[in-house]
């Protein structure tokens, strides 16, 4: 067998010998002597009896250790034409005097802190001084409206938020202290403080609560790392819920560290000194694991961009960074990639830059289809790395191992399950289906170090929103098949499951037929009431930059195609041609709302949404 299966193989088999050898890789205050606390099954928790402290695992130690004047962040801001480099002495220096800066202010073990920042170096420093000291932090993307942060205030009951003056978009400026003024008026809990970091390109007016970032910085005086249990909360991260009210995701302190530091060694390929980018967000999960906390822990240097795929200032934007700083591998979403092959189809701009040192492109997110999958492939000529997680697990579920084993790529699958996930394919009465066949994909419990132990005062809610669906599992909520060399494929949230005249189809095998033809950029399925067949789909494409194609002509062509390869029982007959899809900032398509408005007129516009007036522009074809 090789490494990946041994591996695999000894993680379900004797989980605790597995975990406890990975957890020797973190700096323990006490180690654990225990890995697997069963006892609440199915609440399970990790590392039971370990105390740490994850700032001096992402920073202290690798000072301790004689690295403190190596890169740990790079900034590089399109925005503002700026680039800073942080050593991890200098980065140590700042986290440890914001965090005495948030003591000063009452904060304390325990405590929440609200931070609403932009992609700029102060975010990663908020969030590690909060773990300095024990406190726990939720990020809220920089933009988010004000009845969207103050649901989040009312469920994380913060005593402090920090907040930017501003966000930086393309053509326009977003004052944050407004949303944070009304968000606080709307809120029904009142934070003590909101601490103001003032950008160059807004000042914000200070209120009576209000203090100055700098201001408290310079009074403060350097805090130390307080130790805290491996399952105290390190943060929580709200996600959409179903009824409206957000979730509450909570990461604990021991796996989160364990699992990461595993996670950038054998799925990553980093180690110490490499430089790692993730282009996403701290609001998002992935900003969480992979721009902040898993790079630092690993020793790596990390890259925070403030700026788009196309547009700050060309297609050549991502190159640019890559060549700049030594990237050693990028992680993405799918939508950059398609964003950049729409503005430039024959990757002319790649070979502007030196790409050279780029061994491995990351992509997760979203499905990546097998078109963008080969461009970036022909274009870069490296491992184009599909893998497949969620806010909830906090890493991924599956991936190609590049560290532990390269393995083939199967385009389409993000290869196989991570060590630590036993991944099962059932049927609606929760029954495993046979290789090839799709279901419900879910996850044997216990899940393993990392994932959420529950959600935010919401033990509850946890069990029925995740757990209650088959018993002994947890669901992922999407839908896909293992094929018979253990190859997962993920074809799309489960209600992104049609049923077409008693036929369950994919709507995302359908997408990938639409997305193979040479004229499309990018496209959408969904499923839209009709009255004959329960549910027929209908198709959305956005044409590449500069295709000429007769759309009558492209409509056949795709019909066709979709007949071929899925089958005359999808029942697939139309297709629009648009100018965009609707997306959430991180770049997932809004089929659900999609949905709604193609069969009751209307949908409530989720707060995540990128560009409404995309939505909007598209409401037409969506009624037929």
């Amino acid at each position: 067998m090789g490494a990946y299966a041994d591996a695999y193989q000894r993680s379900l088999a004797d989980p605790e010998g597995f975990w406890l050898d990975a957890a020797a890789s973190i700096d323990w205050e006490r180690p654990p002597g225990t890995a697997l606390d069963g006892s609440r099954a199915p609440m399970y928790r990790w590392f039971p009896d370990g105390v740490l402290n994850t700032c001096f695992n992402a920073l202290d130690r690798h000072v301790r250790d004689g690295r403190g004047d190596q890169d740990a962040l790079i900034w590089d801001s399109a925005m503002t034409g700026t680039v800073s480099r942080w050593t991890y002495r200098e980065l140590l220096d700042r986290v440890a005097r914001f965090a005495g800066a948030l003591r000063d202010q009452g904060v304390q073990r325990g405590d929440r802190v609200v931070l609403y920042l932009p992609m700029i170096p102060e975010a990663a420093v908020a969030m590690l001084a909060c773990a300095r000291i024990g406190a726990v932090h939720s990020v809220v993307f920089g933009g988010f409206a004000p009845k969207e942060l103050a649901a989040r205030i009312d469920d994380a009951r913060p005593k402090v938020i920090v907040a930017a003056s501003c966000g930086l978009e393309p053509n326009r400026v977003v004052e944050y202290k407004p949303i944070v003024d009304e968000a606080r008026r709307l809120a029904e809990h009142r934070p003590e403080r909101v601490i103001v970091l003032q950008r160059d390109q807004v000042t914000a007016e200070l209120g009576a609560d209000d203090v100055d970032w700098n201001t408290v910085v310079a009074r403060a005086e350097p805090a130390g790392c307080v130790p805290v249990d491996a399952t105290d909360p390190l943060y929580v991260l709200y996600t959409s819920g179903t009824t409206g009210k957000p979730k509450g995701v909570v990461r604990d302190n021991g796996g989160h560290a364990v699992a990461l530091r595993w996670s950038m060694a054998n799925i990553y390929d980093i180690g110490p000194g490499d430089v790692f980018w993730t282009a996403s967000d701290v609001g998002w999960v992935v900003g969480h694991s992979y721009i902040v906390y898993g790079p630092l822990l690993a020793g790596a240097t990390t890259v925070v961009y403030e700026g788009k795929p196309v547009g700050t200032p060309d297609a050549g934007a991502f190159w640019r960074v890559v060549s700049d700083h030594g990237v050693k591998a990028l992680f993405t979403a799918p939508t950059a990639f398609r964003a950049i092959k729409r503005v430039d189809p024959d990757g002319d701009e790649i070979a502007k830059y030196d790409v050279s040192g780029l061994r491995t492109l990351f992509l997760a997110g979203e499905r990546l289809d097998p078109e963008t999958y080969q461009w970036a492939v022909d274009k870069l000529g490296i491992p184009v790395i599909d893998h497949w997680w969620q806010t909830e697990t906090g890493w991924p579920i599956c991936a190609n191992p590049r560290g532990l084993e390269a393995l083939p790529v199967k385009p389409g699958s993000p290869t196989v399950p991570v060590p630590g996930y036993d991944v099962r394919v059932l049927d609606q009465a929760g029954r495993p289906v046979p290789a090839g066949q799709d279901g419900a994909i879910c996850l044997r419990l216990p899940l393993p170090p990392g994932t959420l132990p529950t959600l935010w005062n919401a033990d509850d809610r946890f069990r029925e929103s995740y757990l209650s669906r088959y018993d002994g599992y947890y669901l992922t909520g999407d839908n896909g098949y293992v094929d018979e060399d253990g190859y997962v494929f993920v074809m799309g949230r489960t209600d992104d499951v049609i049923n077409v005249a008693g036929h369950r189809l994919s709507t995302g095998s359908m997408e990938a037929v639409l997305a193979a033809h040479p004229a499309v950029a990018e496209c959408a399925v969904i499923g839209v009431h009709d009255s004959l067949k329960g549910q027929v789909p209908r198709g959305f494409v956005v044409l590449k930059a500069g295709a000429e194609i007769d759309p009558d002509r492209l409509r056949e062509e795709l019909v066709a195609a979709v007949r071929e390869q899925i089958g005359p029982v999808a029942a697939f007959r139309e297709v629009a041609v648009v100018d965009g899809l609707p997306k959430t900032r991180s770049g997932k398509i809004l089929r659900k709302s999609m949905r709604e408005i193609a069969d009751t007129g209307d949908t409530k516009v989720p707060s995540t949404i990128e560009d409404p007036a995309v939505l909007d522009k598209l409401r037409p074809s969506l009624r037929g």
